[in-house]
């Protein structure tokens, strides 16, 4: 009878635990095969892809951006039920390749939700393809590397581990504690990725960090403690006009101001910036940015 009542007990107990949308190990390879680029995958299951434009040599205000700070192309593959998954990514891409990229993904059933600039005065100027998808991750991959093939995105190279990038000549320690935040060196490139505080939902389903709805902040030293910065402030209606005022209060320079999403809850505004100045001072306005926002700290 004892066994019996454990058995009865645990059994429905098993049930819940293996039922979840859950991929396996190998499914994630075979959407990277698929892509023709493997990704990783990062906190909630998300497998996420990054595909630099290293191809493309661009220059702004005499900085040479490097594909780490931004120029990094990305999908990123979110589990849900019955092995589907929520797709979204951001594609770089050049002003010929945003049609024929578009017409692609299109005829596949992919969704366009944004097309934009990040940056003034790039040259040559490059323009930020968001794209979303639900359905077999596998077929969804297969959609996004018909599309790529398109442009002269890079495919097939494997990223560096993280313990073989090489040191980079800024203060990290002090990025990590004026912003309140780990980051990790990308590329020649210290790469920021910091959580809102409150969860963001699309189509009723709760949407991972590492699908794009971070803050995103990365900086590549050029020199004499001084530091490019750009990345993406992600911000609800009431937090855009105060993370204005803080950038612009040490000269940080805002690109763009846009949507990623078209259903997420709750709405959520996207602000770009850029400067090259010193760390300091950087780090001050950024700071600042971050204080008049809820973020996890």
């Amino acid at each position: 009878m004892h066994r019996s009542f454990l058995f009865s007990v645990l059994l429905p107990t098993a049930c819940l635990l293996s039922v979840g949308p859950v991929l396996a190990e190998q499914d994630w390879k075979a959407v990277g095969q698929a892509l023709g680029k493997e990704g990783s995958v990062m906190d909630g299951g998300v497998y996420r892809v990054g595909m630099p434009r290293s191809d493309l040599k661009v220059t702004l205000d005499g900085v040479e951006l490097k594909p780490a700070l931004a120029l990094g192309s990305w999908v990123a593959f979110q589990p849900m039920a019955d092995n589907d998954a929520m797709l979204m990514g951001d594609l770089v891409l050049t002003q010929d390749e945003v049609n024929p990229v578009m017409s692609v993904l299109l005829q596949d059933g992919l969704q366009v939700t944004a097309l934009h600039n990040h940056l003034f005065r790039a040259d040559p100027a490059t323009l930020y393809m968001h794209v979303s998808g639900r359905g077999d991750p596998i077929k969804l991959a297969s959609a996004l590397h018909d599309a790529l093939a398109q442009s002269k995105t890079p495919l097939g190279e494997s990223p560096a581990p993280a313990a073989s990038q090489p040191q980079i000549d800024l203060d990290t320690a002090a990025i990590d504690a004026a912003l309140g935040n780990p980051g990790k060196v990308n590329g020649g490139v210290y790469q920021e990725s910091i959580p809102r505080a409150d969860p963001v939902k699309e189509n009723g389903m709760d949407v991972e960090p590492a699908m794009g709805t971070a803050i995103a902040i990365n900086f590549q030293p050029t020199g004499g403690g001084k530091a490019a910065t750009t990345g993406d402030f992600v911000l609800t209606a009431e937090e855009v006009n105060p993370v204005l005022k803080a950038l612009r209060a040490d000269g940080i320079e805002v690109t763009a101001l846009h949507s990623h999403m078209l259903d997420e809850e709750p709405r959520l505004f996207f602000m770009h910036f850029w400067a090259n100045d010193d760390l300091t001072t950087l780090l001050h306005g950024l700071s600042a940015a971050l204080g008049e926002m809820a973020v996890q700290r």
